[in-house]
């Protein structure tokens, strides 16, 4: 008998332990035991249907195949979607001839490429994202929240909370143009990424900012202008972010990539450059570089590793493999220049580390 109670008291026990273990990991994946993974890219324009339908690819999906491993390897994917979904939104944006004229609007139907190849979050304060006016933008949230695709930067819609995996995310972005939420607004900035911050496990800020194309690959840790515009010190900006309660920084709009950094135990990516950018755009050099930035972080916040998966445009976009490892070769070299003090340290195929 006394055998009897003790089997019994035994497997009550393990019965117990199993229930409540499982009562506090309920929604959590095996993942959310050690670490989250997220990974960044940078502009997305997968063919534009304005001035005329041959601006799209053949194949949209296309584009992406190439990468998709890696864009899904990742408990969330964040992204910059460079323009407005819509099929028949008008132009707004002033454009002395629209043949020449850079405003993108890419088909509804497109919204299923970047749901399909893994993205969960597209930021959307960017230069182009007003370039069909309050129709456009309408049009391109009212897709994503059917996709389920998270989306944050515009005046109405300036941030997104989410869970996901157990995990619940915030998510800001911003920039310097009209319809968006201000870069410059520092103030605002703050109260939002700190409203975030006591809401949120992770707090994720995207900016799009800083001067655009080959000659401006550096941090200049002042404010940037390009064609007579105030283009933000992202510098300071991303810090600021981090010092409001951000964990994550990414950043684009130069069209290059930039330095990587470490401030206060968090990750900073300063331009991601072009990711995904079919058509319209120059790809030439190091604008066609498209990094894909995958990091693993702590419950609280904290950069733990990372690495730089190298890819590359070829002729009108798409975005391949490179193994010839330059994105990685490239931030790295960068990072040294621009940032000596980083406590990151790069190695030539993309791994990043914590310095010791």
């Amino acid at each position: 008998m006394n055998y009897l109670k003790l089997a019994i008291a035994v497997l009550f026990a393990i019965i117990s332990y199993v229930v409540f273990a499982q009562k506090d990991t309920i929604g959590v994946s095996d993942d959310k035991l050690n670490s989250i993974s997220i990974i960044g890219v940078g502009d997305i324009m997968p063919g534009t249907n304005f001035p005329s339908l041959s601006y799209l690819p053949t194949d949209c999906n296309a584009l992406f195949s190439d990468v998709t491993e890696w864009l899904t390897d990742a408990d969330i994917t964040v992204g910059n979607l460079e323009g407005c979904f819509s099929d028949t939104a008008p132009l707004v944006k002033r454009c002395k001839d629209s043949t020449v004229c850079y405003a993108f609007r890419m088909p509804v139907e497109y919204g299923y490429c970047l749901k399909n190849n893994g993205f969960d979050v597209l930021t959307i304060a960017n230069n182009h994202s007003g370039d069909f006016g309050d129709l456009g933008r309408q049009t391109t949230a009212d897709l994503l929240d059917s996709l389920n695709i998270y989306h944050a930067g515009w005046i109405k819609y300036p941030v997104t909370t989410f869970i996901k995996g157990g995990v619940r995310y915030g998510v800001a972005a911003f920039s310097p143009n009209i319809g968006t939420v201000s870069i410059h607004d520092i103030k605002n900035a703050e109260k939002l990424v700190d409203s975030l911050s006591l809401i949120s496990d992770i707090v994720i800020v995207t900016f799009h900012g800083g001067a655009e194309g080959s000659k401006h690959q550096h941090i200049t840790r002042e404010a940037e202008e390009f064609y007579g515009e105030n283009r933000g010190n992202v510098y300071e900006f991303a810090r600021k972010m981090i010092d409001a309660g951000a964990d994550v920084v990414f950043g684009h709009g130069p069209h290059v990539s930039r330095a990587i950094d470490l401030y206060k135990g968090r990750f900073i990516a300063y331009s991601l450059g072009n990711f995904c950018t079919y058509g319209r755009f120059n790809l030439k050099g190091p604008n066609g570089i498209a990094p894909i930035v995958r990091i693993e972080i702590s419950y609280k916040g904290e950069f733990i590793s990372g690495n730089i998966y190298s890819a590359h445009q070829l002729g009108s976009g798409g975005t391949y493999k490179d193994s010839t490892l330059k994105a990685a070769k490239i931030i790295k070299t960068l990072t040294e220049i621009d940032i000596p003090e980083c406590k990151l340290e790069i190695s030539e195929y993309g791994d990043i580390s914590i310095k010791e």
